[in-house]
């Protein structure tokens, strides 16, 4: 599964090369910020959806029909040209690039039994994420100068399908636990009702719109300053090269604090001053090294984030709904990168770079500020769902 997830992220060419495909058909700025919307409503819907199916179908069928679809509509999204076929088209799209994500993550809650050892997968899988993602950038920068951008959604179908043969040969037909765990009745309304949730949700979801803007803003803020294809790819890797430091000294010691709720909340908090502040300088910044300095100080926080609320996401899903659980939190990150190209496309409308940074750093207190109440919920709860 890490090793299926670094593929098709490395080669997940089609979002973050989205804008450069639009602007090279014409569409403007604000055009292309309503098309990169529907691929995250699409995002949104497909996190909520896989999430639920690898609790009812499995595990292998959910990942392996994702991955069909999205080795046939990636590849269609690169040929059409017409805006309402384009938005649709997006939408489909949206909703399985990341469907692996809630799968993934139950598979790991599954497979690893300790709260510290999801956090330490869950750490090592962000880092094959995030050096995949650099790797797209470098590499998609490349191949889109020399080839075009049609060719990386091309390229994004055919890791999917690969991602989809691997999963078909190695998952059980099954989850284990569906043949060992009683059904409780646990399900999308007992989840919605559930407070800590809805906490872990709004806080992450702040976060995530400053961790989102680093694949999903920077290519709007920097075709504002006229930067290309090639120069985004360079704050790619950079944001890849400092994973690449500081995950592997971060991931053991963020392990040991997951048993303690207390600990992850108070990092999320951190992450989300952290996230905002580096989109803060993303937006004052107006050159390669500028966006890149600003990739770079997004990493800690990043890393942060998706242990402490995996670790939170963990402790708080009944066995029963794990996927559901994840495939639920997975909706913020989806939210996320439909409101972080909007909000930076009506900052820059609205007052420039300066605005940008200021609602960036804005967000990244909110979520600061959310965990407090996440943190109460969470020591007073136990392990049954506290209703809202």
């Amino acid at each position: 599964m890490l090793i299926g997830t670094f593929l098709v992220r490395g080669l997940g060419f089609a979002y973050p090369f989205l804008p450069y495909h639009l602007a090279d058909l014409g569409f403007s700025t604000r055009t292309i910020g309503w098309v990169v919307a529907a691929f995250g409503g699409g995002w949104l819907i497909g996190q909520a959806a896989t999430g639920w199916l690898a609790d009812r179908i499995g595990h292998r069928t959910t990942l392996v029909a994702a991955m069909a679809v999205a080795a046939t509509v990636l590849p269609s999204l690169a040929q059409l040209r017409g805006l309402a076929p384009i938005c649709a088209a997006a939408v489909l799209a949206g909703m399985v690039y990341d469907a692996g994500r809630p799968v993934v993550s139950a598979v790991i809650a599954e497979a690893v039994p300790t709260q510290a050892g999801q956090a330490l997968v869950n750490g090592w899988r962000h880092y094959a994420v995030n050096c995949a993602a650099g790797a797209a950038g470098a590499l998609g920068g490349h191949l889109a100068i020399r080839l075009g951008t049609e060719v990386l959604f091309w390229i994004n179908g055919g890791a999917c399908a690969a991602f989809g043969v691997a999963a078909l040969r190695y998952l059980p037909s099954r989850p284990r636990r569906c043949d060992t765990e009683p059904d409780t009745g646990t399900g999308y309304a007992q989840a919605v009702r559930d407070r800590r949730l809805w906490l872990l949700s709004l806080a992450s979801l702040c976060a995530l719109i400053c961790a989102g803007g680093i694949f999903t803003a920077l290519p709007i803020l920097m075709t504002s300053d006229q930067l290309d294809a090639s120069a985004y790819g360079t704050t790619q890797v950079t944001n890849a090269a400092v994973v690449l430091v500081l995950s592997p000294l971060l991931t053991p010691w963020l392990s040991r604090q997951a048993a303690a709720a207390a600990s992850m909340t108070a990092l999320l908090a951190v992450s989300g001053v952290i996230l905002g502040a580096a989109m803060g300088v993303a937006g004052l910044a107006d050159s390669t090294l500028g966006y890149s300095i600003a990739a770079a100080l997004a990493v800690p926080g990043e890393v942060i984030l998706f242990i402490a609320a995996g670790a939170i996401v963990t402790r708080i899903a009944p066995p029963q709904s794990r996927g559901l659980y994840a495939g639920l939190w997975g909706t913020n990150m989806a939210t996320a990168i439909i409101i972080a190209p909007l909000a930076t496309a009506w900052a820059l409308e609205r007052g420039g770079g300066p605005t940008a940074a200021a609602v960036s750093v804005g967000t990244g207190l909110l979520c600061a500020l959310l965990c407090w109440p996440l943190h109460r919920s969470l020591r007073g709860s136990g392990s049954e769902p506290a209703r809202v």
